[in-house]
């Protein structure tokens, strides 16, 4: 434990030095760094799903690096400190999870998220609505399964997921319907419910929406990228291939996998 303080400490230090001489450290702001965080939160989860535990670490220290920023530029302001920050994080995991640190009985991890989201409402921050705390700038479909996940959290939620093919089933006639009709901005809206609703039922089955969508991206593009190379090979444009000639060599990829 000594150790990681040490550590810990040098990095405080480290950052004080940079903030008083580095000219790049010293003009920089909360606004200026936001972009920077989001593209390191992004790297990082690049790591996690290449499951490279050296390249976690890295990516983990660059996030790590953005919050004593955070909290440099805080403290210059008087607004708040490193400790601050600790400190009320530790308050807050200690008040979310009364099963380890008070005498609640809980059965499983879906009984302490659904306490977690009751405790939010109670905090002192006045965060009074269920849906208050998903962020607007989320990707939209990160977005959409927080909406979800919360208002499952206080019991808004299908009786039986099976329930929830018939609104897929709905959705997708709705979306038909449009685009028989023709209205652009209608279809769109309708895109948008039978997403949602899709996303829904991923999040009903257990399935993480993200996390797939990204995998078949993955899939796809390395299938694609097979189909490019196969073709570069024998000289081929691929703009002069038939799409049954193009499924025939997509189809050697699938098989490689």
């Amino acid at each position: 434990m000594q150790k990681k303080l040490t550590a810990f400490e040098e990095l405080l230090h480290i950052m004080d030095e940079l903030r008083e001489k580095c000219p790049w450290d010293k003009v920089q702001t909360n606004k200026t760094l936001r972009t920077l965080t989001i593209e390191e939160t992004y790297e990082l989860a690049d790591a996690i799903i290449k499951n490279d535990p050296a390249l976690i670490k890295k990516e983990l220290g660059d996030l790590l690096l953005h919050i004593v920023f955070y909290a440099k530029i805080g403290e210059e302001k008087n607004q708040f400190t490193i400790k601050d920050v600790i400190d009320s994080l530790n308050e807050k995991l200690v008040y979310r999870h009364p099963h380890i640190f008070s005498n609640t009985q809980v059965n499983d991890a879906k009984e302490v998220e659904e306490n977690w989201e009751r405790l939010k409402l109670k905090e002192k921050d006045g965060n009074k609505s269920v849906l208050a705390g998903v962020p607007h700038s989320l990707p939209a479909m990160v977005k959409a399964n927080r909406i979800q996940d919360k208002a499952r959290g206080v019991g808004f939620d299908w009786e039986n997921r099976e329930q929830v093919w018939n609104k897929v089933q709905e959705e997708l006639k709705e979306v038909r319907a449009e685009i028989a009709k023709g209205d652009s901005d209608k279809i769109e809206a309708e895109f948008g419910d039978l997403l949602f609703s899709i996303i829904n039922t991923a999040r009903l089955y257990g399935v993480n929406p993200e996390n797939a969508l990204e995998r078949t991206n993955r899939k796809f593009i390395a299938r694609f990228n097979y189909l490019e190379e196969k073709t570069i090979k024998k000289g081929i444009d691929l703009k002069n291939m038939s799409l049954s000639e193009m499924d025939k060599i997509w189809d050697e990829a699938k098989t490689k996998e």
